[in-house]
């Protein structure tokens, strides 16, 4: 599963080849999934992959219920998993190949032509879950009870059957799956290569998304205010496309939705997540009730300690007057890092050393490159990659501990196999922000000058406050928008409303949402790419919270239950999965006690601000 990208978080300028301002920074050997897209191994896994598929169609199509019935059927559980990883394979390398430079037309080319061939293979095999959901539950049961190795599937077999009431007739989910290539997934890829090939002029230089967003979290207010004004004057130039592609792809959720059954806008999202819709209103009750006491408090402090009654738009990510200024350089954030994770377990740091040795991470910022930092789990026969865009500031040192928090917990989980070691977005979240909370409390206690201590608690507040409130705004956003496309087009200045709307009431009183905030929804990646993904940010940081806070309380045997979190990967349900550490997601006290870790924060720094 695509891990979809975080917003872009630092830089105040992008890095060259040739002036390597943070030194030696890692790019990707993609050769450990294929030596090159003219290479012979490219060529012969396709061809081999569409044989197989063949076969398979050939060997079990119309004859799982029989299979069921004599024993059979972990014979084809191991050859659709077979299948899935040579594919995610393909698949895989296609994908990193062009995020490398989405401006080449011939890794775009290479991209839209193996997601055409994928898809037509792949419909070979879309019989096979839809056929399993029609054997009758009782005969199931009894293969799962009865045959050697079904039973580690249990919750494979359950999460599908959940899935039973939204299944359609066999060909119209081949209609489905065949047109999502001329669907969603075109309108993916045009918003992806117009946002990279955007340009927007600040103060006479002309800089690409990451730079100019990032330009917002520099202490220069001026250049703060002048990025502003350039991202408002590029997305509103562009605000038809964005908005078509809105609509476009809210409309195709719709249909979908309505086909399949689903009545609620978020339900096939809370379905692929083994979330209960119950348990994520309970998280958005919550933060959204918190507001007050979390986001206003702040930036009304922060308000104050810039001498100002209101923060501008362009003030709200800027860094304190006693902020951390300190640049690092790639070997100081590696080492940083794997400080912070060697202090809980050794074990954590054998996993994370070889994305550093071995090519697993590309780290620099390059024109094209895709924007943000994702971890890409690829398949369990290989290993997953990093994509950071690295520009040297404390933050991009948090970016590293999360996606490298990311990648071990892929690594822990591939041995599940490719059936079982997706996590569902619900935990997807946890190792990465442990990883983030690790480095941040590595960070805090070594400081020792209580400016950089304050800078350290403001940046953390900073942080959780976008991965919690803006998040789950951006929830509250995009049930606005789908509900509101389904009765009818939305107009630019329908999204605009329903944008201010979210951000008056999360952000509160003390930030100016000043003219030209009201398009910024529109380049905002996860709303395009996963709807309804953002959520699993807050409940990850409030679970890491929780989890935290019970890590301090009682350390011992602490680190051998978290591993055995991170290995079980989507084996287990999420209540079962927090039941050792005696948490559970459906008691609002659970994630109101991750909110008070955030709270106390600021209660901190409200108390130690320096004069």
């Amino acid at each position: 599963m695509l891990v979809p990208v975080r917003a872009p978080l630092t830089a105040d300028s992008p890095a060259s080849s040739e002036k390597k301002p943070f030194g030696d920074m890692p790019e990707w050997n993609l050769a450990d999934l294929f030596p090159g897209a003219d290479s012979p191994e490219f060529t012969m896994a396709f061809e081999k992959a569409d044989a197989d598929a063949t076969a398979f169609e050939a060997n079990y199509r119309g004859k799982l219920d029989a299979l069921a019935r004599s024993g059979g059927l972990i014979r084809t559980l191991a050859d659709y998993e077979a299948l899935g990883d040579l594919e995610g394979r393909i698949a895989s390398f296609v994908y990193l190949n062009y995020v490398q430079n989405t401006a080449d037309p011939d890794r775009a080319k290479l991209l839209g032509d193996t997601q055409d061939a994928l898809t037509r293979l792949s419909t070979k095999t879309l019989f096979f879950t839809l056929e399993m959901n029609r054997i009758d539950d009782a005969v199931l049961d009894t293969a799962i009870a009865t045959e050697p190795g079904l039973s580690r599937y249990r919750t494979w077999f359950a999460e599908l059957r959940k899935a039973k009431p939204y299944q359609l007739e066999d060909r119209v989910e081949e209609v489905f799956h065949d047109k999502a290539q001329t669907g969603r997934a075109a309108w993916n890829r045009l918003f992806d290569e117009t946002m990279s090939s955007l340009k927007f002029e600040v103060d006479g230089e002309v800089l690409g998304l990451e730079p100019t967003l990032t330009l917002l979290s520099g202490k220069d207010e001026k250049k703060r205010e002048a990025a502003f004004g350039a991202l408002s004057k590029v997305l509103y130039d562009n605000k038809r496309l964005f908005t078509q592609i809105t609509n476009v792809l809210s409309k195709d959720k719709e249909i979908s939705d309505r086909w399949r059954g689903f009545k609620d806008v978020a339900g096939s999202r809370h379905l692929a997540n083994s979330v209960e819709r119950e348990v994520v209103d309970a998280l958005e009750t919550a933060v959204r009730a918190a507001y007050p006491r979390l986001s206003h408090r702040y930036y009304a402090m922060k308000a104050k300690w810039f001498k100002k009654d209101r923060l501008n738009a362009w003030d709200r990510n800027a860094p304190l007057p006693s902020s951390d200024d300190r640049v690092f350089d790639w070997a100081m954030a590696q080492d940083i890092v794997l400080d912070a994770y060697g202090k809980f377990s050794p074990q954590l740091v054998d996993l994370a050393k070889p994305f550093f040795a071995n090519g697993w991470i590309d780290a620099p910022v390059r024109d094209g490159k895709g924007p943000g930092a994702f971890a890409h789990p690829t398949v369990p026969s290989a290993h997953p990659y990093l994509m950071l865009n690295y520009m040297g500031k404390a933050r991009d040192v948090m970016t590293l501990a999360h996606e490298l928090g990311h990648g071990v917990h892929q690594r822990l989980a591939a041995a599940q196999g490719p059936l079982l070691a997706s996590t569902p977005l619900t935990l997807a979240e946890t190792a990465s922000v442990f990883g983030e909370m690790l480095t941040f409390r590595s960070l805090l206690a070594s400081a020792t000058d209580p400016k950089t201590r304050f800078a350290l608690l403001s940046q953390k507040v900073e942080d959780m406050l976008n991965t919690v409130v803006r998040q789950i705004s951006f929830y509250s956003f995009e049930r606005k928008v789908h509900t509101a496309r389904r009765e009818g087009e939305l107009k630019t200045e329908d999204l605009n409303r329903m944008w201010l709307e979210v951000s008056a009431e999360s952000l509160g009183p003390a930030i100016t949402l000043n003219e030209g905030y009201d398009i910024f929804w529109a380049y905002i990646p996860h709303f395009i790419h996963s709807p309804f993904y953002v959520y699993a940010y807050a409940f990850g940081d409030c679970l890491v919270n929780s989890l935290y806070q019970r890590y301090m309380d009682a350390a011992d045997g602490f680190e051998d239950k978290y591993f055995e979190l991170l290995k079980a990967g989507g084996s287990r349900h999420h209540s079962e999965l927090l039941k050792p550490f005696g948490l559970d997601a459906a008691d609002p006290d659970f994630w109101n006690l991750g909110l008070s870790m955030i709270e106390g924060l600021i209660d901190e720094l409200e108390a130690t601000q320096p004069s």
